[in-house]
């Protein structure tokens, strides 16, 4: 066995202490000073407590020791043959002068005078320790240092064998209803029980207005928006929380258009509120109390999926409650129905809001930079938080460009799990395509930037439930830019680009594509994104005669779709190759339809030498043998290039004209086609 070593020389002793550090030295005088003043504590109650020398001292109390405590040590006993002078039940409390908190929870809350009593005995410990002792000796068991039941009573003269006194601890009552008091100890006799009054209500009364620590994670921030909303609106809400309390099941339609309104009328009713958000299970009784305790309203966001019986329990007739959603208000949530309201859309122009949130106007044009954003009041906030510290972290002034970005890391992502996503990295610059396609799909962002004030504002929109989305067809062969189109329009918008993926949408089964359409749908609706389905008539195909169950099956998918797209208010754009096969009913409910002819020899010619414009090339490397003489696509033109590409780095040389010839035949080969000088050429 190896002996164990040490590092310790030879002639250092076998322990050793480093010096005591300043920091330890430090706390070792500061306990010295609780030292003193615990002794000078001592001193004191040696000289005045009767039991300071016996040796049985807090295991039990003496008259003599009761009275010490209630500040009449040389007092007579008191007759016990007495009854204290009850308490009027029924009489209201008398308000304390000086309007301090209880005078404001009694008044508020219409406790009466026994009420009123019986928390300020249970109170009581919370605040003076002194009660603790007394309690104890009143209790008969110097370990029970709070009030029961039945002290309570007695103190407040009340029989104990009445109905109505009992009744004052029946968890309808004001007192516990309310959550004032607490009756501890179920499994005690009625008259054993504990009274505790919650610490938040002790801490509330005390002056403090930190929220219950259960709370915490579930409250939000509710400030009151800059505008735009509906004023008329907004006005009448707030003449109704202000006539009496009122429960309101507000449906938005974008989020953070229905807490923004909520604030606006609340503000202009003058009326402080608590915002929680309710997706985590928030505790109740708790906010409740809170809300009982400021006097205050309730705003309830992000309902939970059942949302029943949240809203049972927090209708109440104290308190003003406005719950907001997405979803339609359903009769069976509640067995009162609160006064349900759709907020109204807002207006186009919400600029003013945008520059509030920004804080002033921007250097850059901030209508057209925010015009594709349909984002509610609490969406606008973070958006323009987010955009300034991107600013911050780049060292420049904030862009039009970090505006977007940080818009577009707001968009959900629910839409990644159905379509792939795709971040423009292009520009106008990048299409080559003739002049009428080019100006539609210019007016295509048009329509996208200025369908809420258009359909909105001047009213144009046809009405019947339909929605105000932007959609758009692009018809052409295969490689003419269709989906390179679709991605040059969302980056004009600021967008990302979500292909859907067909395969994950398309379903053998009955009524299965259709959910999945929904899903797609329902999270376009609700993400500021442009929607892309490639290869569209797979799933927007022209309807048939029906022969058999298939073909009754697929009308319904088709006639499923033309009703969804009705209602869309999002940005779809559908390309086919084939434009003959997509239904007629489509084509009507369509805003554009966008034909993408074949390119001519110009055209081709302005392909090839986009394409290569990043390329190093040879000096004498000419692609117009290849756009005169090859009759490819843009899409095949790009494979082509990459070809001569790969072949000129492969031997360490810049691109000839030999490479992109070389890169035309193989496109040709790979579509069947004869090769200009092979074969029968």
């Amino acid at each position: 066995m190896t002996p164990h070593t040490s590092a310790l020389s030879e002639d250092a002793p076998p322990y050793s202490c480093d010096p005591v550090p300043d920091v330890s030295r430090a706390l070792l005088a500061r306990l010295d000073l609780v030292r003193e003043r615990a002794a000078l504590l001592v001193e004191r109650r040696s000289a005045t407590d009767p039991a300071a020398d016996d040796p049985l001292r807090g295991l039990y109390l003496t008259e003599d020791a009761v009275r010490h405590l209630l500040g009449r040590a040389d007092a007579e006993p008191a007759d016990t043959r007495g009854v204290a002078e009850p308490v009027d039940p029924m009489a209201p409390a008398a308000t304390p002068a000086g309007g301090d908190r209880l005078a404001l929870l009694v008044e508020r809350h219409a406790l009466t005078e026994l009420d009123t009593a019986l928390l300020l005995i249970a109170l009581a410990p919370d605040v003076d320790r002194v009660f603790e002792a007394l309690y104890g000796y009143l209790n008969d068991d110097v370990s029970r240092r709070r009030a029961t039941t039945g002290l309570a009573l007695d103190v407040c003269g009340a029989p104990v064998h009445l109905a109505w006194a009992r009744a004052r601890f029946h968890p309808s009552a004001p007192l516990c209803a309310l959550g004032l008091v607490e009756v501890e100890e179920p499994e005690r006799p009625f008259l054993s029980r504990t009274l505790r009054v919650p610490d938040r209500l002790v801490a509330h009364l005390l002056g403090d207005d930190t929220p219950d620590a259960a709370l915490t994670a579930h409250l939000r921030p509710l400030e009151e928006p800059s505008g735009p909303y509906d004023e008329e609106f907004t006005n009448r809400l707030a003449a109704r929380l202000s006539a009496a309390p009122l429960v309101a099941y507000l449906r938005e339609h974008r989020p953070g258009d229905g807490p923004a309104l909520a604030a606006a009328a609340l503000g202009a009713a003058g009326l402080d509120a608590l915002h929680v958000s309710a997706s985590g299970g928030v505790p109740l009784p708790e906010l409740l109390r809170e809300a009982l305790l400021r006097g205050c309203a309730l705003v309830v966001s992000r309902l939970p999926d059942d949302p029943a019986p949240l809203i049972r329990e927090l209708t109440t007739p104290d308190i003003p409650v406005l719950f907001v959603g997405e979803r339609p208000y359903d009769p069976q949530w509640c067995d009162r129905d609160p006064l349900v309201l759709e907020v109204p859309r807002r207006s186009a122009g919400a600029g003013a809001e945008w520059s509030a949130a920004l804080g002033g106007p921007p250097a850059f044009e901030l209508a057209a930079a925010v015009a594709p954003y349909r984002l509610g009041a609490d969406g606008i906030a973070r958006v323009a938080r987010a955009a300034r510290e991107l600013a911050a972290f780049d060292g420049t002034p904030m862009t039009a460009a970090h505006l977007r970005l940080a818009a577009r890391q707001r968009s959900a992502s629910g839409l990644e799990r159905h379509a792939r996503r795709i971040r423009p990295d292009v520009g106008w610059a990048d299409l080559v395509l003739p002049d009428q396609p080019l100006a539609q799909l210019r007016e295509l962002a048009l329509r996208a930037r200025h369908r809420d004030r258009v359909l909105g504002d001047w009213r144009l929109s046809a009405g019947g439930g339909r929605g105000r989305g932007v959609l758009g067809l692009f018809a052409g062969e295969s490689g003419t830019g269709k989906t390179l189109s679709a991605e040059v329009v969302a980056a004009e918008l600021g967008l990302d680009l979500y292909v859907v993926q067909l395969s994950s949408t398309v379903d053998k089964y009955v009524g299965e594509t259709e959910k999945n359409l929904e899903r797609i749908f329902t999270e376009a609706d609700r993400t500021d994104a442009v929607l892309l389905f490639d290869e569209a008539d797979a799933v927007f195909g022209r309807r048939s005669e029906v022969k058999d169950s298939h073909d009754r099956y697929a009308n319904m998918e088709s006639a499923y779709l033309l009703q969804r797209l009705e209602s869309f208010d999002g940005i779809a754009l559908l390309t086919t190759n084939l434009r003959a096969n997509i239904d007629e009913a489509f084509t009507r409910r369509l805003d554009l339809v966008v034909d993408f002819p074949f390119p001519d020899a110009r055209q081709r010619l302005a392909l090839w030498r986009h394409s290569l414009a990043g390329v190093p090339c040879a000096a004498d490397a000419d692609p117009g043998g290849c756009a005169r003489d090859f009759e490819l696509s843009g899409g095949s033109i790009r494979s082509a290039v990459v070809t001569a590409a790969y072949a000129a780095v492969g031997r360490g040389e810049p691109v000839t004209t030999a490479d992109l010839l070389e890169g035309a035949r193989r496109e040709y080969r790979k579509a069947g086609r004869l090769v200009p000088g092979e074969g029968g050429w």
